[in-house]
């Protein structure tokens, strides 16, 4: 049973989610999983959590398998899959999400190349965006380190 304060946490992580591009089924799913106190829930629990219909479960669980964010296990003598959040990933995930973003610079400079020059301040804009992509890429990993060294004080 969940309290009203975590049916209102996972309609609002659900909004992030959803702006973010995934669907509401998912985005319930994802927060439903980060609010539970349970961190293991069957697929039933999650149907029933979140009043879905089992077609709608299975797709946002396998949406978010498929991007990396839930995972299953099973458990000896039970049938059942158990659904649980993959928060241990988030580096990955972060640093993945930015290895993406940093593609675009590499795309951006030769599209640069490619505009004409009658576009300055459209071009300036997408140079500047390569700029801070590429400023990124060398401040993220240095960022990272000092964050590490912090929690270690």
């Amino acid at each position: 049973m969940l309290t009203d304060r975590q049916k209102e946490l996972i309609e609002k992580i659900g909004l992030v989610h959803e702006q973010e591009g995934l669907s509401p089924a998912v985005s319930r799913v994802l927060g439903l999983l980060l609010v539970s106190d349970q961190i293991e829930l069957t697929f039933d629990e999650i149907r029933e959590t979140l009043n879905l219909s089992k077609s709608a479960t299975s797709n946002a669980l396998n949406i978010a398998m498929k991007i990396n964010r839930v995972e299953y296990i099973t458990k000896p003598g039970d049938r059942k899959r158990y659904f649980r959040s993959k928060i241990h990933l988030w580096r990955e995930n972060l640093m993945a999400d930015y290895r993406k973003k940093a593609c675009w610079a590499d795309i951006l400079k030769e599209v640069c190349k490619c505009r004409c020059s009658e576009t300055k301040e459209f071009n300036h804009a997408l140079t500047d965006l390569v700029d801070f992509v590429e400023y990124m890429s060398q401040e993220i990993p240095r960022l990272y380190k000092c964050w590490e060294q912090d929690k270690t004080k």
